[in-house]
């Protein structure tokens, strides 16, 4: 899941200078489940800005929202009407959902309410931990199941740096160093003969770095690949990618999260 957390108080603030009423819109998802963007959140950030301003004889109103998915333009279409009302959208989503409500609704200010962390796992109560990059070249057979891109701080490809005492990371001693968990489970999963072949560099052409993202669903919503930035979707490949008027599924999607296209 996309684990986020709420910016400072102090930048909320400033964001909120000059402006007298803000729609403030949670994010019933990924956000909710890491305790920073879900209903009771927004509500509580939505107080702590009124009384903020009061302090400092302002006044500021703040009226609260939450959709299920701020991600998909039809979860935040029932907010368009009233959106123009305000002088500000305070998103409580991840910076996919910021960004799809403030393509949904370009006349007002969209501001961002969280600082996306990463995609982590709920290792326990309260804690995440990043477990996924998205570098779009998953080497996890090889591993076991274990990122080494995510979880070495050394992205090691090939084996432990051998700086790791007891089991713990060299670089930061409160982590297990992820090549001794491989290593360890290797004979249970039979990777040891694999784990002995050498594994070439990463292709970072399918990370971030090569640029936008974008996955495509066929009409019969089969996945046939992936594409960054190149040539214009009607030119990638048969068949057409034009949604048929029954699918339901997402048709395209950038980045991290789902998006459906008006069709």
């Amino acid at each position: 899941m996309i684990v986020a957390e709420q910016k400072p108080l102090p930048d909320l603030k400033r964001m909120m200078k000059g402006k007298k009423k803000v729609l403030a819109v949670g994010c019933g998802t990924c956000v909710s489940v890491c305790f920073a963007g879900g209903k009771k959140e927004t509500e509580g950030l939505a107080k702590a800005l009124s009384t903020a301003a009061a302090v400092d004889g302002e006044t500021l109103e703040v009226e609260v929202r939450t959709v299920q998915r701020q991600c998909v333009k039809e979860f935040i279409e029932p907010l368009s009407e009233e959106v123009e009302e305000y002088d500000a959208v305070l998103s409580l989503a991840c910076g996919v959902g910021v960004q799809t409500m403030a393509e949904r609704n370009p006349k007002t200010r969209v501001l961002p309410g969280l600082d996306t962390q990463f995609m982590g796992e709920p290792t326990e109560t309260g804690v995440w931990e990043e477990r996924c990059v998205g570098c779009g070249n998953c080497v996890l057979e090889y591993t076991g199941g274990l990122c080494p891109i995510t979880r070495c701080p050394k992205q090691l490809f090939n084996g432990p740096c051998g700086g790791a005492e007891d089991g713990m990371c060299e670089v930061d001693t409160s982590i297990p160093c992820v090549w001794t968990k491989i290593w360890d489970n290797s004979d249970n999963l039979d990777l040891m003969d694999s784990l002995m072949d050498f594994r070439p560099p990463q292709d970072w052409s399918t990370s971030r770095s090569g640029g936008l993202r974008r996955t495509v669903v066929r009409d019969d919503l089969v996945q046939p690949f992936a594409v960054g930035v190149g040539p214009p979707l009607k030119d990638v490949g048969e068949p057409a990618l034009k949604p048929s008027k029954g699918a339901t599924a997402v048709a395209e999607t950038d980045n991290r999260e789902g998006t459906v296209p008006d069709n």
